[in-house]
C-alpha cells in the first residue's frame, strides 16, 4: 500500500502564504462597507429628492402661526372658506350684481374694474360688485383638489350663499378671465352675462391649430416655456421647479418687468395701492397660490373653449372678450381665433393696449356698460 508523502513547507513560505490570506480576507471588508455606503447614500438621495419636491404644508388663516382673519368669509359645503370684499351700491338695493374674479398673483383687493368704475355709472346702473380671494390666496382656504370645474362650482355656491339671486354677471381678469370659461361650461344657467378681460390661454386646448399653438408657445420667454411644460406634463414637480435655483422659474412669479408693454409701464403707477396689500396675496404659501394657479391654467382641461355653445341663444345675455393687441403676457392671436370660431362672442381688441389696459382712464366704465347695456 502506497502511503502519500507529506510536503515540507519552509518557514518563509508559510509566512508569505499567511500574508496572502490575510490580504485577501481584509479586502472583502471594505468592499462590503462600500456597497452599504452606496446604498445608504442612494436612499438618502431619494429621500432628499422626495423632500425637495414636497411643498410645505399650507397655512390656514386663523390657526396658530397663520395670518389672522380680517375679511368676511363664506363657508362652503366642504368646510373651506372664501374671503370677499364688497363694492358699489348695497347688495339689497342693486339692480345688477357682478362677481369679479382676480388674476394671477392677486387677491380680492385687486378688483380693478370695481375700483376704477366711476361713481355715476355705479349709481345710475345700480351696480354691486363682490370680489373674492380665490382658494389659496389672501384669506381663502386652499383647495388641494382644485380644478377649473371646482372653481366654477365654488363661484356658484359662493353666489348662492351670499344671496346674489338666481343669476349674476361675472367678470374675470387674466387668469380670472380663463376661469370664466369654466363658468360658461359648468354653470351657464347661473349667468346673466360674462366678460373675459385678457383671459389667459392654455396652449394645449383642443381645437387650436397646431401651428398657432406652436407660434404663441414659443413667443414666451424660454423659462416660461419650461414652466408651462412642467405644469402641463408633470404638475407634481411645479413646486420644485419654481423653488430650485439651478434654472430660472416663471417670470410671472418673479414679476419680471420684461412682460410689460409700453402702455403697461405707463399704467404701473395706477397700481401703487397694491403696496398696501401685496403681502397678503401669497401669505398662505406660494404653492397654494401661484404654483397651483399654474397647474390649473396650463394643466389638462376636460374641455376646450372652442367646444362651448352660446349660453344665451335668445340674446338674454352676452359674452365679451377684451384684449390688447400689444399684450406680452396673453397672446392676442389665440383670442382672435376663438372669437372667429365662436361668433356669439363680442370681441373687443384695443390697439396699442397691453395687459394692464383696464387701469386706463374710463376703461372700466366702457367694459361694464358693454356688458349691462350692450354699448
Amino acid at each position: 500500500m502506497a502511503i502519500g508523502t507529506s510536503k515540507r513547507i519552509s518557514a518563509a513560505s508559510a509566512r508569505a502564504h499567511t500574508r496572502r490570506n490575510k490580504k485577501t480576507n481584509s479586502s472583502n471588508l471594505p468592499s462590503g462597507l462600500l456597497g452599504t455606503a452606496i446604498i445608504v447614500l442612494f436612499i438618502g438621495f431619494l429621500f432628499g429628492a422626495y423632500q425637495a419636491i414636497q411643498p410645505p404644508p399650507p397655512k390656514i388663516c386663523g390657526t396658530p402661526g397663520a395670518p389672522p382673519i380680517t375679511a368676511p368669509r363664506i363657508k362652503l359645503r366642504d368646510g373651506r372658506n372664501l374671503a370677499y370684499k364688497e363694492h358699489g351700491v348695497p347688495k339689497d338695493a342693486a339692480k345688477n350684481k357682478i362677481i369679479f374674479v382676480h388674476g394671477f398673483d392677486s387677491c380680492r383687493h385687486d378688483a380693478y374694474i370695481a375700483k376704477t368704475l366711476s361713481p355715476d355709472v355705479v349709481e345710475d346702473l345700480g351696480i354691486y360688485i363682490v370680489s373674492f380671494d380665490r382658494p389659496g390666496y389672501g384669506e381663502s382656504d386652499p383647495d388641494p383638489n382644485q380644478t377649473g370645474r371646482s372653481l366654477a362650482l365654488d363661484i356658484e355656491e359662493f353666489a348662492a350663499k351670499l344671496g346674489l339671486g338666481p343669476k349674476f354677471y361675472i367678470i374675470g381678469y387674466s387668469l380670472g378671465g380663463q376661469i370664466v370659461w369654466n363658468c360658461l361650461k359648468y354653470i351657464p344657467d347661473r349667468l346673466a352675462g360674462a366678460v373675459l378681460i385678457a383671459p389667459a390661454v392654455n396652449y394645449w386646448w383642443s381645437g387650436l391649430p397646431a401651428n398657432l399653438s406652436s407660434e404663441v408657445f414659443y413667443q414666451q420667454k424660454l423659462q416660461d416655456q419650461w414652466t408651462t411644460r412642467v405644469a402641463h406634463y408633470i404638475p407634481w414637480l411645479t413646486y420644485w421647479w419654481n423653488s430650485q435655483r439651478w434654472f430660472p422659474a416663471s417670470s410671472l412669479i418673479l414679476q419680471s418687468t420684461d412682460l410689460l408693454s409700453v402702455q403697461d409701464k405707463e399704467l404701473m403707477p395706477k397700481r401703487a395701492d397694491r403696496n398696501n396689500h401685496v403681502a397678503q396675496v401669497r401669505q398662505l404659501g406660494e404653492h397654494e397660490s401661484v404654483h397651483r394657479d399654474l397647474n390649473v391654467a396650463f394643466g389638462k382641461w376636460e374641455f376646450s373653449p372652442l367646444d362651448l355653445q352660446n349660453p344665451f341663444p335668445t340674446n338674454e345675455g352676452s359674452v365679451h372678450i377684451w384684449q390688447g393687441d400689444d399684450d406680452l403676457i396673453v397672446p392676442v392671436q389665440v383670442q382672435r381665433y376663438i372669437a372667429q370660431n365662436l361668433p356669439w362672442i363680442h370681441y373687443h381688441e384695443l390697439q396699442g393696449a397691453g395687459h394692464l389696459f383696464p387701469h386706463a382712464d374710463g376703461m372700466s366704465d366702457t367694459i361694464v356698460k358693454s356688458l349691462l347695456q350692450g354699448k
